[in-house]
């Protein structure tokens, strides 16, 4: 069928959205062939009926550009798209009615993230829903399926509310991303009861009216059916004008996860709210920053993925990413095809309207708009990935410990009864955990599970943590948390013939995981069992040793000898431990193939998994053994925030002086910028912090201990009756590094103190050392 899209000159489609045209005498702010190549995508994509149309726009430092391409529909006739055409916005609902209506409701202080469910929804009970908390829902981390069975018979809102209170949980929360309708409903609901409107009524008076969202709303009014893209056609006919979704159609057409129906420069008028950080055109304030920056900031406990408060970040869903858009921008696509993406950073944002299902469901545009998001960002002054003409070295093929053992054959199991302590960490290369992996082991078996600090899924954020019992294997989990001694008693021990260790560690002295390790060491060798560790690579490399070597005494939170920055693995630390514990066990190392100690955990090609819940990415592992030294005094780290350990400080705090110090400090792979927080957790809970944030630049660069004590110096400096600088020797280990803090001596002089110590640990070290 032969195709002619309309397309209209800027100035044109600028008057529609009543937007000035760009000034001719201004330099362009977007690539010319660039427009020219997104143009030619949509129309490619309308020429070959991909979809039936489309309205594209974009924004960059308050200038815009943008097009309507191709037809609003097909069948039974051609009807031509044009920028006010209005769509079924599908699970953009989500995040453009429900996740603000549910940050205005916090800004009034009726919600908070920590909120459980049932505390606004008490009928939502029973196996395991009563711990689950808001910021669960919003993050699709509550444990629910993904939607209601469509055999289910009910009907009506009331009903299609009290259907999801009595859906059981698929997962335990907090442990598996499932992207989920029923989340989204139950924050809609929420909304009902806590404001006494409707969400529909909340989003038109509270959202949409303040932004001139003048034709977003649910169930559209019967005159705007002239103006609306259908999706399918059923047997009753063409779904126009009534929403596509059957959940939320069922529920009478309002619901939090579907439902609304916008036009392309609605949404841009609210990706515009958000890079003004919450203001409404006139300047008033619809959400306060720190609430928008929420939706851009991956949030704590997510597993795998990254998502921020009802905005997609970084996960399957996030085709509209694409290549350029960086790590604090965000987004959301929607089932009949919509997206927008926005990147506070580059200041700007493009939204893609069509109905990629009309007139049937068969065509995707996870391809289309992934390019489109490509050539926006390119627009936008974003470099285009040159294309090499050698090809590139691939990245190693790491195997973890784990994997080596499973290619060749579990020799040191075999025939034996396997108590295994691990975590969530504990994966195989292909995502298989080492539970399953030896569960289903020939010749081999498991007989118990224990499990560290933060619990058998790194979600446990607190002390005495119960035994249990693991929901897939049915094998006990005991607890490694639960008792002073922190260690196998001879009870859990019984009948076991090895300990096998599978927990990936970070490189820090006080991580406690290595702890645990050697605690189980004792306990074995005490017991006359073996010992198995499952290496893992160092994630913040193997070459980098920094900080005092332990003078004080032993600890779970340090446990032996070592500098704080060990650059070590678990199994030359666990070799270090045996010899010079003169334990008498027999101790296998399955070593990691294809790494080398100048590797960090980017250049190997995994996935990262949080191996405590706010260990939440490979650069707030490389600051931890530094920034971790401050968590004992009176400072924040940024636990209760999006990005621990990327943020330090108090209420007491002058910002602007503590980050002027450390500029001066001209500390290695950082950026540092005066930051101000409030906590939601934690060290100052609830209470405006100033301080720094520290964005690392470069990873290898990073002197992380080095970092951490500039910090103090400086806060000795500047707040010397206040900062609480003896706090420290808990995790520091090195009474004359914290007296040399506080006589503000040098750094060089301080780290000078440290060289017979690390000299001699560089000897020990080199004789257990696995890895070139």
């Amino acid at each position: 069928m032969p195709v002619t899209p309309l397309l209209r000159p800027l100035a044109l489609l600028c008057a529609l959205l009543c937007l000035p045209a760009a000034a001719p005498a201004k330099a362009p702010v977007f690539a010319p062939p660039v427009l020219d190549a997104i143009s030619t995508t949509l129309l490619d994509s309308v020429r070959n009926e991909d979809i039936p149309g489309a309205v594209f726009l974009m924004e960059k430092d308050g200038r815009r550009w943008g097009n309507a391409y191709g037809y609003r529909q097909r069948d039974p006739s051609l009807e031509p798209v044009k920028p006010e055409t209005i769509y079924d916005v599908a699970s953009l609902t989500k995040v453009v009615a429900t996740t603000p209506a549910i940050l205005m409701l916090m800004d009034e202080g009726k919600l908070a993230l920590e909120d459980k469910v049932a505390k606004h929804l008490p009928e939502f009970t029973g196996g395991g829903k009563e711990t689950v908390t808001l910021r669960q829902l919003l993050t699709h981390m509550s444990g629910t399926g993904p939607g209601l069975p469509r055999e289910l018979v009910w009907e009506g809102y009331d009903a299609g509310v009290a259907e999801v209170m009595k859906f059981p949980l698929k997962n335990a929360p907090g442990t598996v991303f499932v992207y989920s309708d029923l989340n989204f409903i139950m924050l809609g609901e929420i909304v009902r009861r806590v404001s006494g409107m409707s969400l529909d009524e909340f989003a038109a008076s509270r959202i949409f009216r303040p932004l001139g969202m003048v034709d977003s709303r649910y169930r559209p009014a019967p005159e705007s059916i002239g103006r609306i893209a259908p999706t399918t056609r059923e047997p009753a006919g063409l779904v126009q004008g009534m929403v596509h979704d059957p959940t939320s159609r069922r529920m009478g057409g309002v619901a939090g996860h579907a439902g609304l129906f916008s036009t392309a420069p609605d949404i841009a008028r609210f990706c515009r709210m958000l890079l003004a950080e919450g203001k409404t055109p006139d300047g008033t304030a619809l959400l306060k920053p720190e609430s928008v920056r929420l939706m851009f900031t991956p949030q704590p406990g997510t597993v795998g993925i990254e998502r921020g408060i009802g905005m997609d970040i970084e996960s399957r869903y996030s085709d509209p990413k694409g290549e350029h858009f960086g790590s604090h921008s965000g987004g959301h696509t929607g089932w009949t095809g919509p997206c927008f993406w926005v990147d506070p950073d580059m200041k700007g944002f493009f939204v893609f309207m069509t109905n990629r299902n009309h007139p049937s469901e068969n065509k995707s545009v996870k391809t289309l708009r992934h390019r489109l998001s490509t050539l926006a960002a390119e627009a936008m002054g974003a470099e285009p990935k040159k294309v090499s003409t050698t090809t590139p070295p691939p990245l190693p093929a790491v195997l973890q410990g784990i994997d080596v053992l499973n290619t060749d054959g579990f020799g040191p199991l075999v025939g034996k009864k396997v108590g295994l302590i691990t975590n969530h960490t504990g994966l195989g290369r292909g995502g298989r955990t080492t539970i399953d992996i030896l569960a289903g082991a020939p010749d081999v078996t498991l007989v118990r599970l224990f499990s560290p600090e933060h619990g058998l899924r790194g979600v446990e954020d607190r002390e005495n943590i119960a035994n249990s019992t693991d929901e897939r294997t049915g094998l006990p989990v005991i607890s490694l948390y639960n008792n002073k001694d922190r260690r196998p008693d001879k009870k859990s021990l019984e009948g076991l013939d090895v300990l096998v260790f599978d927990i990936q560690d970070i490189g820090c002295r006080f991580y406690t995981y290595i702890s645990t390790m050697l605690n189980a060491m004792e306990a074995a060798s005490e017991a006359g069992i073996g010992f198995v560790v499952l290496d893992r690579v160092n994630p913040i490399a193997g070459t980098a040793v920094e900080g005092p070597v332990l003078t004080a005494a032993t600890s779970f939170v340090a446990c032996h000898p070592i500098p704080v920055r060990h650059g070590m693995t678990a199994g030359e630390l666990a070799k270090m431990f045996a010899a010079e514990k003169k334990l008498t066990l027999k101790l296998d190392v399955i070593p990691v193939r294809g790494w080398t100690r100048n590797l960090d955990w980017t250049a190997t090609g995994m996935k990262w998994v949080n191996p405590s819940p706010n260990m939440r990415s490979p650069e707030e592992a490389v600051l931890y053994p530094g920034i971790g030294l401050l968590e004992f005094t009176n400072l924040s780290v940024g636990r209760g925030t999006a990005t621990p350990f990327e943020l330090v400080g108090a209420p007491w705090i002058d910002g602007a002086k503590l980050t002027a110090n450390l500029l001066a400090a001209n500390l290695p792979g950082l950026k540092i910028e005066a930051a101000e927080f409030t906590p939601d957790a934690s060290v100052f809970k609830n209470e405006k912090c100033q301080g720094v944030r520290l964005t690392v630049t470069d990873r290898a660069a990073v002197a992380s201990v080095r970092t951490g004590l500039s910090i103090a110096l400086a806060l000795r400096k500047e707040h010397a009756e206040v900062f609480k600088i003896e706090k420290m020797d808990t995790l520091l280990g090195d009474i004359p590094t914290r007296e040399a803090l506080q006589a503000l001596k040098p750094l060089p002089e301080i780290e000078a103190l440290w060289q017979p110590g690390l000299e001699s640990f560089q000897a020990r070290r080199a004789a257990v050392l696995l890895y070139p």
